[in-house]
């Protein structure tokens, strides 16, 4: 684990500065500046088709009175709200908001319309399955859809939380049943969903056996009294021994 904002195996959380660089776009002599982001940070990253829809001009920013639109389903929290529970600028958020709004006009991600997404960045595998557990880290209040106040709120912890609050929602990614533990059968999941998202013809190639191995190197670092599953506690103390 490194403090750079990655996670566990280098592929969970989003890379902040790709990212942060281009919410801080600005227009320069008039012209907007197209940010500038590597495919590596485009793989890594979540959501990332509404982050570079959110850095696209579209005319005057969007005032508070804009958010409360009546021809949504679901209408966003107020700007101030959603400013004091995550670390996004006023001018970020109405950013955010205008490119959440232009993917889903009715406010609210099925899980679908979540994958279609998520997908066209990885046409080299399939990221059906690991987009359904992304899915399901998101939606937190498990309704079966993506308010634009989960997507913020989650957005800003893997961008700009502490590192506790980058590992709790790692951790909470990895726990598919949301029981407080890993089993190796959910990190299994987890990591056959990434190597299938990856595709098979990656460079070097990957074994067969190779999401097997990585979870028995997981449990053997983590599972500290040998029980079979992981708690957070055990979680947080290896990633931060990692850390020091």
């Amino acid at each position: 684990m490194q403090a750079d904002g990655k996670g566990v195996d280098g592929t969970l959380l989003a890379d902040a500065s790709a990212v942060d660089s281009a919410l801080d776009e600005q227009k320069e002599g008039g012209k907007w500046q197209k940010p500038r982001i590597s495919r590596k940070s485009l793989m890594k990253c979540c959501l990332v088709k509404w982050i570079i829809a959110s850095t696209t001009p579209q005319g005057p920013d969007i005032s508070e009175s804009e958010l409360e639109l009546a021809t949504v389903r679901h209408q966003p929290e107020g700007l101030d709200q959603l400013q004091s529970q995550t670390k996004f600028t006023r001018k970020e958020l109405q950013s955010l908001y205008r490119g959440f709004k232009n993917e889903c006009p009715s406010g609210l991600v099925d899980e679908e319309t979540f994958k279609m997404i998520y997908s066209q960045f990885f046409p080299q595998g399939d990221a059906t399955t690991y987009a359904h557990f992304l899915f399901n880290a998101f939606d937190t209040d498990r309704s079966g859809s993506i308010r634009f106040e989960d997507f913020v709120i989650g957005l800003s912890v893997l961008l700009r939380g502490s590192v506790n609050e980058k590992l709790r929602w790692a951790f909470n990614l990895y726990d598919i049943n949301k029981d407080g533990y890993i089993t190796k059968e959910e990190m299994l999941a987890i990591m056959k969903s990434i190597y299938d998202m990856m595709g098979r013809y990656t460079t070097p190639s990957v074994k067969e056996d190779a999401p097997f191995e990585h979870v028995e190197k997981f449990f053997q670092k983590m599972d500290k009294n040998k029980d079979g599953v992981v708690t957070f506690d055990e979680f947080i103390e290896t990633c931060q021994k990692v850390l020091l």
